[in-house]
């Protein structure tokens, strides 16, 4: 009788679910943007003499050699005096200075005494403590020079005359120096009580904010979170027509943003609520989009705070003195219902305070969700390749229902020690406060972790072909399926599964996971482990009851031929892997994991080789060339991550917050899909609908804007959109209607129906 065991197999499957572990920490995570970790700014401090700043991250450093300033013919004679660094050898450059937390610049030079501004071309090179380095950075500054006798400082930023953020031309300049952006746009944040913040914005005379650049963030222990309203909620803002994004809302005085606090712990905390904003001064400069972090201290507060009338005003503001702006109705508050927030409305017209999401449910129907949606995962095809082994192996055990029994249970051990595994490092992120980038299938974003499953599923392929000898054991003993090494092979045949079944999110899975994301650590463990028992429950069924177990097939000679053709899913999953890794790093990354490949063959066959015929060194061979297989590893999470494959130009536009908010502000219809190369179900959708021309008839009826996020790697701003509704996983489908109003939020499986049905509600 054929008999899989997949013994040589185990470190492989063990070695897949430790990658997706500590995924979060590896080095595959990308650099941040250079100008968020190299803040660029320049002011002038006398006729004569201009500051140049740098605002260093922390964990980065500028290189002082790679550091200089040149002037427009207007400003001569210039002169750049740099501070001493901290001196080391550098593995580069060799001995060097380096500057970290900031770096002060001043440029002496001898202006024209009718000069009102000098050009700057800015030239700088930093690396990361982990050992990388960005590319050598050029940027342009246009700085206003106080008159001869005037030391009023002027910011370098672009005019608006030349362009949003830099380059701009000086002419046409206001005689008014502008304002350091902390005295232009005046920031701060006040707890009026434990369920209610106060942000308070104060733009000077002569400046203005724009409403849709606004951003609110609470990070702080203990579970609080709180963020901007909707724009229905907003204090009402001025309209006005500007030269860059054209009839936009703006606030010219001070405005008063209530902000309810969503908790899990009535406990008081300390916090800092992260604020965004853009801004510009009438009639002359834009300044770049900034990020404010102002510390706050929130009191202890009520988990369930009382329903608040519409248009009521906490009680903190009540009094003699009117609030600069209108105060808007009041954010819904939240229930807890089950251990989880749930949106609760207070009326049936009151506008929501955050985009509209999948229903949170409580405890037990999340469980019942979890139970059905695990259930459905077994269709998925993510999970296919994997459910043919045990498919295969449970037809073995159909001579023995205790043999099936021990089969099935070890298959669900895995299972469910999977899930447990992958619940407790969300949990664990999330107590840490770095949830926020965390996604179903969030392993996949990481290139080493793909690679690994590739090879995993290529590994397993050659050995249902015949070619890895040790894998397989061929014994006419109907006592052999009860050996431990098959219930050993069975468990991690359920962790392979899980660590599979991640691309896809099946249905009724949404609402669970939206849960589990953030209910209590029981209850989010419960939710991951009846997702593990629904996706082991066939298996149960077929192993326990008698009447399911006799449809299986009886045991023969038809076996052999079954699992040699249950190779070809497994090589295709691997091609398919082995794409997903070219998108993520090129097509170097693919011959990377090429060459991993034939060393693992290698030692497969070296170590069947060495067992067949009692030799050491085809072992040494064996050991040597799996230990070398750690270098194509690495090297793949090196490399860049090339431009996105995704279509662009006439059909579809890249995602992005402020295209997104410039489209909506043209009044257009957006369709804003959320997708990713390695989600199957996204795929899936792509050929089903996205492909078709009735789609794009559908688009072009509407009138509609196609934007696609690419979340193939890791990408802060599109795991803020996904959590800003709801999602906690791929694809992620939002149509946004013509004139405003919030957008709606698609199934996860698309028929060419819904969607011409949503695009032409939406243009309505």
């Amino acid at each position: 009788m054929t008999r899989l065991s997949f013994r040589p197999c185990r470190w492989l499957a063990a070695l897949a679910l430790a990658a997706a572990l500590p995924a979060a920490a590896t080095a595959d995570v990308d650099l941040p943007p250079v100008d968020q970790v190299f803040v660029l700014s320049a002011s002038a401090t006398a006729h004569d003499r201009v500051d140049v700043r740098w605002q260093i991250a922390k964990g980065y450093y500028l290189y002082r050699h790679r550091t200089s300033v040149k002037t427009d013919p207007g400003f001569a004679n210039a002169t750049l005096a740099l501070p001493s660094g901290d001196k080391h050898r550098d593995e580069f450059f060799g001995d060097v200075e380096t500057y970290r937390g900031q770096l002060i610049g001043t440029l002496s030079g001898q202006p024209a005494a009718t000069a009102t501004s000098v050009r700057l071309t800015v030239k700088y090179q930093g690396c990361a403590d982990a050992g990388v380095c960005y590319p050598p950075q050029t940027r342009t500054l246009t700085v206003a020079l106080p008159a001869a006798d005037d030391a009023a400082p002027g910011l370098g930023f672009a005019k608006k005359s030349g362009g949003l953020f830099g380059l701009g031309d000086p002419a046409g300049a206001v005689n008014a120096a502008p304002l350091p952006p902390e005295q232009a746009f005046g920031s701060e944040v006040i707890a009026l009580d434990g369920n209610t913040l106060l942000l308070r914005l104060t733009p000077a005379n002569g400046y203005y904010l724009y409403r849709d650049k606004l951003s609110a963030n609470l990070v702080a222990a203990d579970g609080l979170s709180a963020a901007l309203p909707a724009h229905a909620q907003m204090p009402k803002a001025s309209a006005f027509k500007d030269e860059h994004f054209g009839q936009v809302q703006v606030y010219f005085t001070q405005v008063e943003i209530p902000l309810v606090v969503n908790r899990s712990t009535p406990r008081a905390a300390n916090g800092n609520l992260i604020v965004g904003l853009q801004g510009c001064q009438t009639e002359g400069i834009c300044y770049a989009p900034m990020t404010r972090t102002l510390a706050v201290h929130v009191p202890a507060g009520e988990i369930n705070p009382p329903l608040r009338k519409k248009d009521s005003v906490p009680k903190a503001l009540a009094g003699d003195t009117a609030p600069a702006a209108p105060l808007p109705p009041a954010v819904p508050p939240t229930s807890r219902k089950g251990g989880v927030i749930a949106p609760t409305l207070a009326t049936a017209d009151a506008a929501r305070s955050a985009p509209p999401q999948h229903p949170i449910p409580s405890l037990l129907p999340a469980l019942l969700l979890a139970l059905l949606g695990g259930l459905i995962l077994n269709l998925m095809p993510c999970v296919l390749p994997v459910l043919s082994l045990k498919v295969l192996s449970l037809a073995q055990s159909g001579a023995s229902r205790q043999t099936a029994r021990r089969h099935a249970l070890a298959y669900t051990a895995g299972v469910l020690a999977s899930f447990a595994a992958l619940g407790g490092l969300i949990l664990a992120l999330r107590s840490g406060g770095i949830e926020n980038w965390i996604s179903w299938g969030f392993q996949l974003q990481f290139p080493r972790m793909v690679a690994v499953l590739g090879l995993l599923m290529f590994m397993l392929g050659l050995s249902l072909s015949g070619m890895w000898y040790a894998s397989i054991r061929i014994s006419g003993r109907a006592d052999a399926l009860a050996q431990g090494s098959g219930v050993r092979a069975d468990f991690f045949t359920g962790v392979l599964a899980v660590v599979l079944s991640t691309p896809c999110t099946a249905p009724f899975m949404g609402a669970a996971l939206a849960y589990a994301f953030v209910a209590p650590t029981l209850a989010a463990m419960l939710v991951f482990l009846t997702l593990g028992l629904g996706l082991a429950l066939p298996f149960l069924l077929i192993a326990f009851v008698p009447a399911l177990a006799r449809l299986l097939p009886k045991p023969g000679a038809w076996m052999e031929t079954l699992k040699q053709l249950l190779a070809f899913p497994m090589y295709a999953t691997a091609a398919w892997l082995v794409w997903v890794l070219a998108q993520q790093r090129g097509a170097d990354a693919a011959g990377l994991w090429m060459g991993a490949a034939i060393l693992l063959a290698l030692a497969a066959w070296a170590w069947t080789h060495a067992r067949q015929h009692a030799r050491r060194w085809p072992l040494v061979l064996a050991v040597l060339a799996l230990a070398t297989t750690a270098w194509p590893l690495y090297t793949i999470g090196t490399l860049p991550k090339p431009m996105s494959t995704h279509v662009q130009g006439e059909l579809a536009v890249a995602y992005t917050e402020p295209r997104l908010a410039e489209l909506r502000t043209q009044g257009r219809v957006v369709f804003v899909n959320i997708t990713a190369d390695w989600c199957v179900s996204c795929k899936a959708n792509e050929k089903a609908v996205f492909a078709r021309d009735r789609f794009r008839a559908a688009l072009k009826a509407a009138d509609a804007a196609y934007m696609i996020g690419d979340h193939t790697n890791i990408d802060p701003a599109i795991t803020a959109y996904l959590h800003r509704y709801g999602a906690v996983g791929l694809p992620l489908y939002v149509v946004y209607p013509r004139g405003g109003g919030e957008g709606k939020v698609l199934p996860v499986l698309l028929t060419p129906g819904i969607v011409e049905d949503a695009l032409r509600e939406a243009a309505r």
